[in-house]
């Protein structure tokens, strides 16, 4: 694999697991890719480039320990991402007042290896309109952003330091947070549309996994799944967060509540 300060480090951890150890030993700072939850939101928009800066090292440092690896190196390319403009305050920030400022620290949450995303929602589904939720993290949360981006939310990220994050989410109006679903509304034609791709399925099991990993993982095997086939999913519970997405990749879907701790899903293209 040829590589160059524009490749994302997801890219080099996927040809190359042991890519991984070889990105920690440049600087401490990368430390946190071992954890997988924070590996999967931070690599795939991090680019070599990026994480020499936010590291405090070169680029060359990166080239340096991935070329033993059987890495091709490309110094020719141009970085294309050192120098991102800094984003102008939205106005709703300008005209916050104190006193609706709700703020959430979740670094502590995420030094103990856990997903915040659960804390966060209970935050913001007690936020009341004209409301800001102050989330302060180390990193910018680029898929929370755009989750809630689809449910009505402006935000801003404001970078304070390679450590430090503070990201802004203003509640305009009362929608609601996530569409409201239940296995009874999606459940019509489960036995038909089972029948229909009898031999046809490919199955992924996340019960075992912790959130956001099911919603990685589904889309995952969604984006190699055969034409005419469906993917048959085993779930602790009904993914109401990946329902808009998959409506906007155009999939189709039936949902069996088997207990209150098991989800069957069917995933399909019509």
């Amino acid at each position: 694999m040829t590589i160059n300060a524009n490749t994302k480090i997801a890219s080099l951890l996927k040809h190359n697991p042991d890519a991984l150890d070889a990105i920690v030993s440049i600087s401490p700072k990368f430390s946190k890719l071992r954890n997988p939850i924070l590996r999967k939101v931070i690599a795939g928009r991090t680019s070599i480039a990026m994480a020499s800066k936010l590291g405090g090292c070169s680029v060359d440092d990166f080239f340096n320990r991935l070329q033993p690896l059987g890495f091709e190196i490309d110094k020719a390319a141009v970085a294309t991402d050192m120098d991102e403009e800094k984003k102008p305050v939205p106005e709703f920030l300008k005209n916050s007042q104190p006193g609706k400022i709700v703020e959430l620290d979740v670094r502590p949450v995420i030094e103990t290896g856990k997903d915040p995303l659960n804390v966060i929602l209970q935050k913001v589904k007690a936020l009341e309109t004209g409301h800001i939720l102050k989330i302060v993290n180390s990193f910018e949360p680029t898929p929370l952003m755009h989750l809630l981006g689809k449910q009505g939310f402006e935000s801003h990220a404001e970078v304070i330091s390679n450590e430090l994050v503070h990201t802004y989410f203003y509640k305009k109006t009362d929608r609601p947070l996530a569409p409201e679903a239940n296995g009874t509304a999606y459940s019509e034609g489960w036995d038909e549309m089972l029948g229909r791709f009898k031999g046809n399925i490919e199955t992924v099991d996340v019960r075992a996994l912790e959130m956001p990993l099911p919603m990685h993982r589904i889309l995952e095997a969604l984006k190699t799944l055969p034409a005419g086939k469906a993917l048959f999913v085993y779930h602790k519970r009904i993914p109401v967060f990946l329902l808009p997405e998959l409506e906007e990749q155009q999939f189709s879907y039936r949902i069996k509540e088997i207990s209150d701790a098991e989800v069957h899903l069917l995933i399909y293209k019509d």
